[in-house]
């Protein structure tokens, strides 16, 4: 192709000594962050502007509560605190840990007596841990807190063998999985790079060539890492962003510099010099990935409009590991390409001039470039054919996705190995569960109505007891319904109860009072999210029979209704948003219609058929042992299906755009369309199931964790590119291709528009 005025390509490569200097720099700057990226991440999830949030923000400033924020202490194993020596046991817990810097309270049966700080057989003992973080995190309270008890523990277990101390609740569930997801990242990264590198070693034929879309890909993930580590102190982002780091990083970095690396030995090969080879690749790789990576940055962008702060960092991640990996490919890459090329093997050019005559008929080349060849003549030939016995299996996989439900999964779905998971496991045992999954209802009484006046209290107790009358309510605890029905004078309830209770249950200002809702224990998360709609949607005068009170209701199982909703709502957008940007960025990149309407369809039937095959294996039990599952669920966390829809969107576009780029070249070098058909599935077949291969092993790797999250993301996500890297991209697309013939192209033409010489496209 002739150079313009000002070549990018030529520029880069020109200037490589330049460019490397600049990445360098920027690793420099950035790398010895990405170690402490970690430590900078936050574990707990939020929905901004949510009603759960409110509430939250309500008990910080409004109350003097030292329980707004909590742990809960589970022991086990130990004496039963009826007895003296149970008793004395807990008394020495409850000493050491109201010593232990950031503990603002304890609650347990010591200073109440409520029977729900103690198993139902009255085994076991709970303590409500208040804790107060002051300037840090309350997360980095866990580890000083387990340190304490594990020192008491030590020490007592020669006198009670099978004694545990385990904590669990929100903030210790938010540290271990924390701790947790950096190791499974790290476990599925070390799982998934030597079968990466063994696919490279059998596409590239080299170790040599083999490792440098590897140590492409570990930079743009170190890289993206630093620059997270930057950013999250201005903008906190979720521990979720290193497993989609660390993920996309290995897969769309390798991707991208697999095909710079290839089109690189088929220029060499077709007799290109290394310096002009290197400029080649930067040409023409250079601008499908960018046109690729377009593409998926467009999903990630869409995500940045859901409120939750997870999926936003998950945008920001997948932003900056696909920003940071196309400019590797497209800028360092290259340049490193004009080092190392003498030292690569020259490869063998999969066709050669004159190809144009006999695209069909078989040559005595290498054994997949002869089997592309045939299969290119399969679906050019027979297209029809090929479009019905391709499509069928995959439009019936996608109608399983109709069944899919996105309710949180009953049953046990937490990684086993961690502590917080145990514990919970022993409340269970308990049949005290509903401690950690309390509903906190806040009742805000109008101006010159206060709680501890005759209305305010009747009113807080008249909304307890409707409350306590729905099924799924194991108790109701609030200041006015102390007693079994609220009973107890108001007068006497003031006189006595201690301040730190009266400070926990009204507010300073005395116009909120809360109400801790206990769900029935047993029940199902489904069950609780009932119950936090149905509170939600009490006609609060009727109820309390004060005009002007509102109600605000938080807690757990609140949150996880505000994540449902807000990420449910938000997705018809996200999903028009994305559609609407693919459609504009193609057809600005091909000059064409037909091509991005094209896309869309396909990747829409990539995406359902990847939800339908999450059904079959997840909810209907077919092959769950690979997944590591002992039995099926019945629902997918909501978070899954537009992580899946933002990602595989994006990602289909790489081999769609990497398909149509050499079919748009071979037109403009004067093939006919089905010839140019051929070519494109001849050029990058290989390139494509190789690059496929290697982002499958990534995902799949994700799927052996403990996280069933990331077993349902990563199975997704290597169902969708198996079938896109295979089935659409190189059956059903081409075949389409071919029975739109120039209609393909309208209303650009790119053949008529600067044609190149034919023979140059073997230069490429």
């Amino acid at each position: 192709m002739p150079r313009t005025k000002w070549d990018v390509a030529c520029w880069v490569v020109a200037r490589r000594r330049y460019v490397a200097g600049a990445w360098l720099l920027a690793a420099a700057a950035l790398l010895p962050f990405a170690r402490h990226v970690e430590a900078r991440l936050d574990v707990a999830a939020r929905v901004d502007g949510s009603e759960s949030a409110q509430v939250e923000r309500v008990l910080a400033e409004r109350f003097e509560s030292p329980f707004a924020r909590y742990a809960t202490l589970v022991i086990t194993g130990g004496p039963a605190v009826t007895e003296s020596a149970g008793r004395a046991l807990l008394a020495q817990v409850v000493a050491a840990l109201r010593t232990t810097a950031g503990v603002a309270g304890t609650l347990s049966y010591l200073d109440t007596g409520d029977s729900l700080l103690v198993g139902a057989d009255g085994s076991g003992a709970i303590v409500v841990v208040g804790l107060s973080p002051g300037n840090g995190s309350v997360d980095a309270l866990v580890a000083p807190l387990r340190a304490r008890t594990h020192r008491l523990l030590t020490s007592w277990r020669q006198a009670y063998p099978t004694i545990a101390l385990r904590w669990t609740g929100e903030v210790a569930l938010n540290a271990d999985l924390r701790r947790t997801s950096a190791e499974n990242g790290e476990r599925a990264e070390q799982r998934a790079l030597p079968l990466t590198v063994l696919l490279l070693v059998l596409a590239f034929g080299t170790v040599r060539a083999a490792f440098i879309p590897v140590a492409v890909a570990l930079l743009a993930i170190g890289l993206s890492f630093g620059a997270a580590a930057l950013i999250a102190p201005v903008w906190p982002l979720s521990i979720l962003l290193q497993n989609v780091v660390t993920m996309l990083g290995l897969g769309l970095g390798i991707d991208y510099a697999l095909l710079t690396v290839s089109r690189f030995r088929e220029a060499v090969a077709a007799g290109r010099s290394v310096t002009h080879a290197a400029e080649d690749a930067a040409r023409y790789a250079g601008r499908t990935i960018v046109l690729s990576g377009l593409a998926v940055i467009i999903g990630f962008g869409a995500l940045l409009s859901v409120p939750v702060n997870e999926l936003r960092s998950v945008a920001v991640g997948g932003l900056l590991v696909v920003v940071v990996s196309v400019l590797l490919a497209a800028t360092l890459l290259p340049g490193v390409l004009v080092w190392v090329g003498p030292m690569l093997p020259r490869g063998r050019a999969p066709v050669g001039p004159g190809a144009r005559q006999r695209w069909w008929h078989w040559r005595p080349r290498t054994r997949p470039a002869d089997r592309w060849r045939w299969w290119s003549g399969v679906v050019t030939r027979r297209p029809v054919a090929v479009l019905v016995l391709a499509g069928a299996p995959v439009v019936l996989l996608a109608v399983q996705a109709r069944r899919l439900s996105t309710d949180l999964p009953r049953g046990d779905w937490l990684p086993p190995q961690m502590e917080s998971a145990q514990a919970w496991h022993d409340l269970q045992r308990m049949q005290r569960s509903s401690v950690v999954q309390s509903v906190r209802v806040l009742l805000e009484l109008p101006p010159g109505t206060a709680v501890t006046s005759d209305a305010g209290w009747s009113a807080t107790a008249r909304l307890g007891r409707a409350i306590a009358a729905d099924p799924q309510v194991g108790s109701v605890r609030a200041l006015a319904l102390l007693g079994a029905t609220g009973s107890v004078p108001r007068a006497i309830v003031l006189a006595v109860a201690p301040a730190g209770v009266r400070r926990s249950f009204v507010s300073r200002d005395t116009q909120v009072a809360l109400l801790e809702v206990m769900p029935r224990e047993g029940a199902e998360p489904r069950a609780v999210n009932d119950l936090v709609r149905m509170v939600r949607g009490l006609r609060v005068d009727d109820v309390t029979g004060i005009p002007g009170a509102r109600l605000a209701v938080g807690g757990l199982p609140a949150f996880n209704v505000d994540y449902s909703d807000a990420v449910s709502g938000r997705l018809p957008g996200v999903v028009g948003a994305i559609v609407a940007g693919t459609l504009f960025a193609l057809a600005f990149g091909f000059r064409s219609l037909l091509i991005p309407l094209k896309a869309v369809v396909l990747n829409l039937l990539s995406v359902c058929a990847a939800f339908g095959a999450l059904v079959v294996v997840f909810f209907d039990g077919h092959g769950l042992a690979v997944v590591g599952l002992s039995a099926p669920v019945d629902g997918i966390f909501p978070i899954v299906p537009v992580l899946v829809f933002c990602i595989v969107f994006g990602l289909s576009m790489d081999y769609e755009v990497f398909l149509i780029a050499r079919v748009a070249e071979a037109r403009r070098a004067g093939f006919g369309e089905r010839e140019a058909v051929a070519e494109g599935v001849l050029r990058t077949g290989g390139i494509v199931t190789s690059a496929a291969a290697i982002m499958i092993v990534v995902f799949a790797a994700f799927t052996l964790g403990g996280f069933v999250l990331m077993k349902m993301l990563g199975f997704a996500l290597a169902v969708a590119v198996l079938l896109d890297a295979t089935v659409m991209r190189l059956a059903i697309g081409p075949a389409v291709l071919v029975l739109a013939g120039r209609w393909n192209w309208w209303p650009g033409e790119p053949w008529r528009r600067s044609a190149p010489p034919r023979e140059e496209l073997y230069n490429l």
